[in-house]
């Protein structure tokens, strides 16, 4: 039997005096070597916890990208294309859809987040933003005002935590012939604000359009409205 490195030392320290080695079975053999194999200076260039981890994952990937590479028609190459081709449609995705919209009514979503201002206040801010060419805050204010107006005319009960859907919601049953409109100024109010979206001029001006309108718009009250007309 054959023994090396540290079993060859443990062997070595078992030689009796003179050149005779000691004649031994191997149970005791491989317990000599297990208690030679133990001593610290043989594992000090061993990989820590660390590596050892790392070296397990690395080989965990590499056995399931080449089982995907084997299950796809290409081989490898099959499998880039699958992986380039769904990165794209994410990405498209991304861009067409923008950062998801947070749910409506969950905190931090309220229309209002800088106290009670008039719709005259708001206003003066939209134009202020727009004439420098800051249509994101543009739209902002302009939402604000549409929504601050109709609860000053009392077509809308003032609501902390009100979110811009829910006042175009509201605002739609006793507007009717402007609920979609003001559906649209809400979206577009959420995109800039939530969506990550940019806003343009066109944008702004429907928004400024919808204000000016719903102005000179008598309501159209039911049972569904809150308030009276002022």
């Amino acid at each position: 039997m054959t023994f090396t490195g540290g079993t060859a030392a443990a062997l070595a320290r078992l030689r009796a005096d003179g050149d005779t080695p000691v004649d031994i079975s191997r149970v005791p053999a491989r317990e000599a070597a297990e208690r030679e194999l133990s001593d610290p200076r043989y594992h000090e260039n061993d990989p820590n916890l660390l590596q050892r981890g790392l070296d397990r994952f690395w080989e965990w990937l590499d056995d399931l990208f080449g089982a995907a590479s084997g299950a796809t028609p290409g081989g490898v190459l099959g499998l880039v294309v699958i992986v380039l081709v769904a990165a794209a449609l994410v990405a498209a995705l991304w861009w067409r859809l923008g950062t998801p919209h947070r749910t409506p009514g969950s905190t931090g979503d309220s229309l209002f987040a800088d106290g009670p201002r008039t719709a005259r206040d708001h206003r003066t801010a939209a134009a202020r933003h727009a004439s420098a060419g800051r249509w994101n805050e543009a739209v902002q204010e302009r939402m604000r005002a549409i929504v601050r107006s109709l609860e000053e005319r009392t077509l809308l009960e003032p609501r902390p935590g009100r979110t811009a859907d829910e006042a175009a919601s509201e605002a739609g049953r006793s507007l009717p012939s402007h609920a979609d409109d003001l559906r649209l100024a809400a979206r577009a109010f959420d995109d800039v604000t939530y969506g990550g979206r940019t806003a343009d001029e066109p944008a702004y001006r429907r928004v400024e359009a919808l204000d000016t309108a719903l102005e000179r718009t008598r309501p159209t009250l039911d049972t569904a409205s809150t308030g009276t007309p002022a």
